[in-house]
């Protein structure tokens, strides 16, 4: 608006000095010194209307420019005013639900349709889903809704439902210490899936808890295979057994088991192979090593991103051979984390270890409060 009023005062006085110049009559000629200092003199002093001009466009220009401060200075002063919206978690709304005295199933299930979301995102399977809907339904229909703890009961009781479809993990590492003699643990898992990385991240651990290690290189189909696994004993320091390829896996085994019984080695871990379209030979293979071995685990490594392929990856190796235990690899990769979730629940099996990144020292014991965590629900 002041623009719009200056602009037409500079018209105005503008077209106003015009207007004066073109009715001024013409002098008649006098000197040329005094012509000179006539036009010095027009230039050095100005006249009334321009002055007048000049001192209503710095008024108007200060009055602009007082309103543009009085109008910023209200708006900060405004936002202050103003409650800023807060950010709603999970669990902010949940006492809103509870309208009658007790709780009912009606309710759970609405406060469950926003957990139902946050489960689903994360990769978790729908039957793992609806198992944790009856534990949640089971553990809060019937409970008062006025009392005062309610919001904690209702937090506590959808971690407890999760929590009850996760298997619990014996500590392996205190296992292996009880045991009397040589501990030994059989490695199944497809190729690419970070067996034999697995193998050497847990060959770490145990030395880090003066648990002497030895490792046996029974994959002889795979080709470098041997090698790989030879390159993280001679890093770790610790011995390996080995033979050539396309060799009898259980006599690679069997080597091991006498090598470590001999030198009293407290645990001795198998690399296996991994290929699933030879199904039928390298289950053979497998039964039969396990028959002559005997080993104390069978634990079958997979990778977190997989998530349902792995699943029947597992329920294979599982029926015919039989699976004690699991380690998730690459479980840094999987940001979600529902993988460990439905496949505790679907194999039944503990989860062991997580293993979550490059280095040798990146492999983490898997314990429930992480998979809250990862869910975003603690």
């Amino acid at each position: 608006m002041f623009k719009l009023l200056k602009d037409k005062l500079k018209s105005f006085f503008g077209t106003e000095k015009k207007e004066e110049k073109a009715k001024k009559p013409k002098k008649t000629k006098e000197k040329k010194v005094s012509k000179d200092r006539k036009v010095k003199s027009i230039k050095s002093k100005p006249s009334k209307k321009e002055t007048k001009r000049q001192k209503i466009e710095e008024k108007l220009e200060s009055e602009v420019t007082e309103n543009e401060i009085e109008a910023e200075i209200k708006e900060e002063e405004q936002e202050k005013k103003e409650p800023k919206e807060e950010k709603k978690g999970f669990f902010s709304n949940i006492l809103s639900k509870f309208t009658t005295s007790k709780i009912e199933k009606q309710q759970v299930e609405q406060i469950f349709e926003d957990l139902e979301i946050i489960l689903l995102e994360h990769n978790v399977a729908l039957e793992v889903v609806d198992k944790i809907k009856e534990n949640l339904i089971n553990s809060l229909v019937g409970q008062e809704s006025k009392s005062k703890d309610i919001k904690n009961k209702v937090i506590q009781s959808i971690k407890t439902a999760i929590e009850g479809v996760l298997t619990d993990s014996p500590n392996l590492i205190d296992e292996i210490k009880n045991y009397q003699g040589t501990y030994i643990i059989l490695f199944f898992g497809i190729n690419g899936t970070g067996k034999t990385t697995s193998i050497a991240k847990l060959a770490n651990l145990l030395k880090k808890n003066n648990i002497s290690v030895v490792l046996a290189a029974a994959d002889t189909f795979r080709a470098a295979a041997i090698e790989q696994l030879e390159i993280h004993a001679n890093k770790l320091k610790v011995p390996i057994i080995k033979g050539e390829y396309n060799t009898d896996p259980t006599s690679i085994a069997f080597d091991a088991k006498v090598y470590s019984e001999k030198h009293k080695i407290k645990c001795l871990l198998i690399d296996t192979a991994g290929r699933m379209y030879t199904k039928e030979n390298l289950i053979k293979q497998m039964e039969k090593l396990i028959r002559t071995i005997k080993p104390n685990k069978k634990i079958f490594v997979g990778e977190s991103t997989t998530g349902n392929d792995m699943l029947e990856q597992i329920k294979t190796f599982d029926e015919a051979l039989g699976i004690d235990g699991i380690i998730l690899s690459k479980a840094d990769i999987d940001e979600k984390g529902g993988t460990a979730l439905s496949v505790s629940y679907i194999t039944k099996k503990p989860i062991y270890f997580l293993g979550t990144g490059q280095t040798y020292d990146d492999l983490k014991e898997f314990k429930k409060q992480d998979i809250l965590e990862s869910l975003g629900l603690n």
